[in-house]
C-alpha cells in the first residue's frame, strides 16, 4: 500500500503569545535587521505545516500497489459527508481522527507500506497526530532504520542508500528522471496546500494527493524491478 499525506499549519496570528515567542525566539536572535526578521518570520509561518506540533493532516491517501484502486480521505469542513470516485480513487470527507483511524486499520493489514520520505515526515506526523487524538498505531512503521524486516519502505531512503548520496532529490526530480508524470506538472505544489485549504478547495487538495500516490507507486515499481535486491 502506497501512502501519502497533506498537512496544513495553524494560523500563526491565532497562536497564543507564549507559543509565538517559542517559535520565533531563534529568528530574533539570528536576524541582524528587521527586514531579515520579517523574511524569516514569513518563512516560519509557511512551514508550520511540517510539524505535528503546529499542523494537522488534511488528506491521507492510500493506493493498492497491485491494482488501480485507492482512496483519499480528506477534510472538508464545508461538506463533511462529501464522497465521490474518479480514476479508481474514492474520495471521502472525514475528520482528522477518522482519517487516522482508517489509515491504521488498513496499514495493519498490509505486507508493506510504501512512502517517499515517509520516515522523515509522513509516518512520524501520523503517529504524533494519532497520539493527540488518543489513537494507537496498529503496526510499528518506525523500526530501527536498517531493520531488514521493516514493513515500511521509504523510497527516498532506498534510492539514496539511506542518504549516502550527496543530493537526495524530491519526488518531482525522481519522477522526472524515470519518465513518471509528476503531480507538480498539473500546476499544484505542496506549498499550495495551505492556501487551497483556506480557499475551500478541499477536493483539489485530495486530487493532488492522488497524483502523489500514483507517482510514488510507479517509482516503487521501478525500484522493485531494477534496484531492489
Amino acid at each position: 500500500m502506497v501512502c501519502d499525506i497533506e498537512t496544513v499549519g495553524e494560523d500563526f496570528d491565532s497562536l497564543d503569545k507564549t507559543t509565538q515567542d517559542v517559535l520565533t525566539d531563534w529568528i530574533r536572535k539570528e536576524s541582524g535587521t528587521e527586514e531579515e526578521y520579517r523574511v524569516a518570520l514569513e518563512e516560519l509561518k509557511n512551514r508550520l505545516g511540517f510539524s505535528p506540533l503546529t499542523a494537522q493532516a488534511v488528506a491521507v491517501g492510500l493506493l493498492d500497489v497491485d491494482g488501480d484502486k485507492g482512496a483519499v480521505y480528506y477534510q472538508n469542513p464545508a461538506d463533511k459527508n462529501q464522497e465521490s470516485e474518479e480514476g479508481g480513487i474514492k474520495y471521502k470527507a472525514m475528520s482528522e481522527p477518522e482519517m487516522l483511524s482508517k489509515f491504521w486499520e488498513l496499514a495493519g493489514k498490509c505486507r508493506e507500506v510504501i512512502t517517499f520520505n515517509g520516515r522523515s515526515f509522513d509516518v512520524p506526523f501520523l503517529i504524533i497526530r494519532s497520539a493527540v487524538h488518543k489513537i494507537r498505531p496498529s503496526v510499528n512503521l518506525m523500526p530501527p532504520r536498517f531493520a531488514s524486516d521493516s514493513r515500511h519502505i521509504d523510497l527516498l531512503d532506498q534510492l539514496t542508500y539511506y542518504g549516502s548520496v550527496r543530493k537526495k532529490g524530491n519526488l518531482h526530480l525522481w519522477s522526472r528522471v524515470f519518465g513518471i508524470t509528476s503531480p507538480k506538472e498539473q500546476g499544484v505544489k505542496g506549498e499550495d496546500v495551505g492556501r487551497l485549504f483556506k480557499e475551500g478547495k478541499y477536493l483539489e487538495i485530495a486530487k493532488y494527493n492522488a497524483g502523489d500516490l500514483f507517482a510514488t507507486r510507479e517509482l516503487y515499481e521501478i525500484w522493485d524491478d531494477y534496484v531492489r535486491f
